[in-house]
């Protein structure tokens, strides 16, 4: 059997490592619900979660001020896809895939094993909920005034309803229209009028002045004389309507509408991001949650995620501006930290979970070859503790991997990131480690059992991150007629450990890192090592220094100027 029959999901599907909030097609929605991972961390903050959003259930009138919720983590912690679950637990949204339909909460079934948790989200759901996920970056103009948000949640709600999004003075015409039952007597005479519909023209109706007017007149009894100046003064008039609270009152008045039970869910991803250093949108926001959580008794809700958590944001904020921000604090009571520290749990779970006849033969393969591991996986000088398998049903869970492969590829690309080798957007943890063990995977996947995977692999991964100096300058060592296609991998493998401080580049760390067979001769790799170190240090490409291996930086030696560029200078 071939590496990739092993597993228990094609190694080769799509997975969608980067998640966003308007990807929303069933396609997607069920693959993300399917292999949604609840590791440990997630568990507690998905009770921590349902504990207080079903004490404003209970106790609607002490929740006014408890319906901010905080999400922070780094690039890749997966907050992303924690707010999209939770919207689509919320609003246990339906999907159907290959004729199969479910609810999102049957997806959870399996994964939930306390009962109590299960319940909780099982009453939380029984409420009609109005869900909007989006993230506010994409959803927000050029606008960057102090009702910045604001704008974003009128807009994103006017498009939840029907409503014009992009011209809410327009959305609050339809609105009335809608309210006094004649939106749709409106629509049939705009069309008699403009030859086109409604909906299709709302966006330019600047164009189409007379034919609104004449069809505002006839659904609602009025005679409009002037259509321009009517029309401009529907914009000025709600200009000057428009305010926190009012907006909040507009969405009371849509929930009791709804029923005394219904809900609203604002879920914007990434706000940390678009309010920056700015502190009057940071106080927007705080106004928002705070008139929400008053005005609509505990019924709306605001989750927002950030890089940083709410604590790091407005220390920023304070030391640029002498505003009081304990209020703002106050609002996010519920505070979701998420971090990567079950990453590898996340890759065993929805990547490599094997068949049971697979897995019970690597735990075979094990048993005889557990002597010869303990030895390849052995590393030296390091300052932390490099794993190796600790037995055979760990083997089998991660298997082609080695277990210190988990932790030693997130502080890669943590360190990597951090030295500016790449833009920021390299992510450190869920969802570009998935993606580097998915093609690491796939590169020997048409390999037989005792195959394991080399540190080399993972390079791929992280080359589209890298500026493209560093990218040219191991390109140019590819092309290179003194060096072989050996030279290029060992000179990947310095890159990628280069940063990371607990594992120094000394020729038996190169030779573990380089272990590509269970009974590969380490003899053997030493003497390849040795020979491509010889030749890169004549090519000026690294140096020796005691037992560690570097690329140079000195102006002394005829060095490219990409090298230079690099800047990574010999400890």
């Amino acid at each position: 059997m071939q590496i990739k029959g092993l597993f228990e999901r094609n190694i080769h599907r799509s997975i969608n490592g980067v998640i966003k909030a308007d990807q929303s097609d069933d396609a997607n929605v069920w693959q993300e619900l399917d292999e949604y991972v609840i590791t440990k961390e997630l568990d507690g903050h998905l009770r921590k979660f349902f504990d207080t959003y079903l004490a404003s259930l209970d106790n609607p009138a002490q929740a006014s001020g408890n319906v901010g919720v905080w999400v922070s983590g780094f690039f890749g912690s997966g907050k992303s896809h924690f707010i999209k679950i939770l919207s689509y637990l919320l609003a246990n949204r339906q999907v159907t895939h290959d004729g199969v339909t479910r609810r999102a909460q049957e997806f959870f079934e399996q994964k939930i094993t306390d009962a109590m948790l299960a319940g909780d989200i099982a009453r939380a759901i029984a409420s009609d909920t109005d869900v909007l996920l989006f993230n506010i970056d994409s959803k927000a103009d050029a606008d960057q005034s102090r009702d910045a948000i604001l704008k974003v949640f009128l807009k994103v709600f006017n498009e939840m309803r029907g409503f014009n999004p992009d011209h809410p003075h327009i959305a609050r015409m339809e609105q009335e229209l809608a309210d006094k039952g004649v939106l749709d007597t409106f629509k049939a005479k705009f069309e008699e009028e403009a030859g086109s519909s409604w909906d299709a023209e709302r966006d330019g109706y600047t164009f189409y002045s007379e034919a609104v007017a004449t069809a505002y007149s006839a659904a609602m009894g009025q005679q409009v004389s002037d259509a321009d100046a009517w029309l401009e003064r529907l914009e000025r008039d709600f200009n000057s309507w428009l305010s926190v609270e009012n907006f909040s009152r507009m969405i009371r008045e849509y929930l009791d509408h709804s029923g005394k039970q219904h809900r609203i869910v604002f879920l914007v991803d990434e706000i940390g991001q678009f309010i920056g250093g700015n502190t009057q949108l940071m106080l927007n926001l705080q106004t928002i949650t705070e008139n929400l959580g008053t005005i609509c008794d505990g019924r709306a809700w605001v989750i927002v995620t950030s890089q940083e958590d709410i604590d790091a944001v407005v220390g920023q904020l304070k030391a640029s501006s002498a505003n009081d921000f304990s209020k703002i604090q106050g609002r996010f009571r519920t505070r979701l930290s998420l971090s990567s520290a079950n990453v590898d749990e996340v890759i065993q779970k929805r990547l490599l979970k094997k068949k049971p006849e697979a897995a019970d033969a690597l735990r075979s393969l094990y048993r005889k070859q557990a002597d010869i591991l303990k030895n390849q996986l052995s590393f030296s000088k390091t300052g932390r503790t490099f794993k190796a398998y600790g037995d055979e049903d760990e083997f089998a869970a991660v298997y082609p991997f080695a277990p210190y492969q988990f932790g030693l590829v997130q502080s890669i690309f943590e360190s990597v990131r951090k030295a500016g080798a790449t833009g920021l957007h390299l992510a450190r943890g869920e969802r570009s480690l998935l993606d580097a063990f998915q093609s690491a995977a796939k590169a020997v996947g048409e390999s037989e059992p005792g195959v394991l995977v080399p540190l080399y692999r993972f390079y791929p991964s992280i080359e589209s991150f890298l500026e493209g100096v560093v990218k040219s300058t191991i390109e140019n060592a590819r092309k290179n007629p003194s060096l072989q296609d050996f030279d290029v991998l060992v000179l990947q493998t310095l890159f990628l450990i280069r940063y990371v401080e607990e594992i120094p580049g000394n020729v038996d760390n190169l030779i573990t890192l380089f272990v590509d067979q269970i009974d590969v001769s380490r003899k053997s790799l030493r003497d390849q090592i040795e020979a491509s170190l010889q030749r890169l240090e004549g090519q000026t490409l690294v140096s020796r220094n005691g037992e560690n291996f570097f690329f140079l930086t000195n102006e002394e030696r005829d060095i490219s100027r990409e090298i230079k560029a690099m800047d990574l200078t010999a400890a």
